[in-house]
């Protein structure tokens, strides 16, 4: 399904271009916030990500239609995933705050075997106990239009809670910020979805959907540690990271070299099966 693709391609650019432009006013207009106002427009700024995604996958869905109700039911179910499971297990139980930027070592194995897992389950889970056994489910396309929607639903829920636990954010910085988490989790999500796709149509062996978690997973954790080398800082009420732009020109790179991956996968396994016909 093309429109998937373009979808996702269109999530891409679009809000690369919306970050620049909101940077950029940022940086022309300096507005002044009271910490009511910050922190309402950063909850604001940080539902963008998933209104551009929606509606750029509206578009093109025309065509081709898929039920916008469960494609949101999906996307409510990753964020609630993420708010009630998500996010409690890794600060609460795990309390990776207190440790996993202690080393190199330790931020690829905290982030791939804690932070990477959870949120890679949790997206998977949120697809393959509502829509997988649906009859809507109905090609492999739509494992990723699925978990892209329950990916974009959990990086929701942490750039909220990002701009609530610091009080609001600064607006060029924070918008970045929130782009690098949405981009990220949506380019981890696609991953799944297609081997969710593939396990529903497929006769997968038994290993086939913990290796695409893990692979996600890895994804993931080997991420927010290139990301923390490239950047070298953080986001915060007073002020951006040392080089915030690198870290979105990151984040653009792996969702379209994920997404892209998976459509190209997609589009040969249909290939040979009309060709074994």
């Amino acid at each position: 399904r093309r429109g998937a693709w373009r979808s996702n391609l269109g999530l891409i650019l679009a809000l690369v271009v919306f970050v620049g432009l909101v940077y950029a006013l940022d940086a022309f207009f300096h507005p002044a916030f009271t910490p009511s106002t910050l922190l309402l427009t950063g909850v604001l700024l940080a539902l963008v990500p998933a209104v551009i995604w929606l509606g750029v996958f509206y578009q093109q869905d025309r065509l081709e239609p898929e039920p916008k109700g469960m494609v949101l039911g999906v996307f409510a179910l990753g964020a609630l995933l993420a708010a009630a499971v998500g996010m409690p297990l890794v600060e609460n139980v795990f309390h990776v705050s207190d440790w996993l930027y202690t080393d190199a070592l330790t931020t690829i194995l905290g982030g791939i075997l804690v932070v990477g897992f959870t949120q890679e389950f949790l997206k998977y889970a949120a697809v393959r106990y509502s829509m997988y056994n649906s009859a809507e489910f109905d090609e492999a396309t739509d494992g990723v239009v699925y978990a892209t929607a329950a990916g974009l639903g959990y990086a929701t829920v942490l750039n909220v809670m990002f701009v609530v636990q610091n009080g609001g954010v600064d607006l060029g910085a924070g918008i970045i910020r929130m782009a690098v988490v949405a981009l990220a989790q949506a380019g981890f999500a696609g991953i799944t979805g297609y081997f969710l796709g593939r396990a529903k149509f497929e006769h997968e062996p038994l290993w086939w959907m913990p290796l695409g978690v893990t692979l996600a997973a890895v994804a993931n954790g080997l991420f927010n540690w290139v990301r923390g080398e490239v950047t070298r800082g953080g986001v915060t009420l007073s002020g951006g990271a040392a080089n915030p732009w690198s870290g979105l020109v990151l984040a653009a790179a792996v969702a379209f070299a994920c997404l892209g991956a998976v459509s190209w996968l997609i589009r040969r396994n249909v290939q040979s099966a009309l060709a074994a016909k």
